[in-house]
C-alpha cells in the first residue's frame, strides 16, 4: 500500500514573504530561486536555467534540480514547525530527470506525503515554462531541536 497524500497546506502571501526574506546570502539567493504560490495555494519555487545552473553540455544540471527540490521541501517543512524551537534539515533527496531544459525557468511544486513528528516526506515535480514535466524528486526532511 502506498503513501496517501495529505490534504494540501494552503500557502499565502505571508509565507512567500517569509521564504523570500530568509534566502539572502545563501545558495537559494545565488541560484535566484524565488518562491511563490500557485492558483491551488501550493508553495512553488522557480529557478533560472542559465550559466549558474547549467552543466557542461548546456543543460540544466541535475544537482541544481536537486537543490531546487530540497529548497522547496525544506521551506515547506519550515512553515509547518515552530521555528523558535525546531529546525528542518534534508536527510535524503533523489531526482529522476525526465526531460532536458536549456533555457527559461523551471518551477517546482511539492506534495507532502508524510508529516510525522520527526520526519516529513515530499514529492516534488519540476516543470519547464511549457509545463512539461522535467523531473520528479523525493525529499525526506528531519525535524530537529534548535540549538540553544
Amino acid at each position: 500500500m502506498g503513501l496517501l497524500p495529505l490534504p494540501p497546506m494552503l500557502f499565502e502571501e505571508r509565507h512567500i514573504d517569509l521564504a523570500n526574506s530568509i534566502r539572502q546570502k545563501t545558495l537559494v539567493e545565488h541560484l535566484d530561486i524565488q518562491f511563490g504560490v500557485n492558483a491551488d495555494g501550493q508553495l512553488t519555487a522557480s529557478m533560472p536555467v542559465d550559466h549558474r545552473t547549467f552543466q557542461p553540455m548546456g543543460l540544466l544540471h541535475g544537482g541544481a534540480t536537486a537543490a531546487l527540490a530540497e529548497t522547496l521541501g525544506s521551506m515547506g517543512s519550515a512553515m509547518l514547525v515552530d521555528l523558535a524551537t525546531q529546525a528542518v534539515v534534508g536527510i535524503e533527496v533523489s531526482a529522476n530527470h525526465l526531460r532536458g531544459v536549456r533555457e527559461g525557468r523551471v518551477t517546482a511544486t511539492g506534495e507532502l506525503l508524510h508529516q510525522g513528528r520527526k520526519t516529513h516526506v515530499w514529492e516534488i515535480r519540476v516543470r519547464n515554462e511549457a509545463n512539461d514535466l522535467c523531473a520528479v524528486c523525493r525529499l525526506t526532511i528531519m525535524i530537529i531541536d534548535q540549538r540553544k
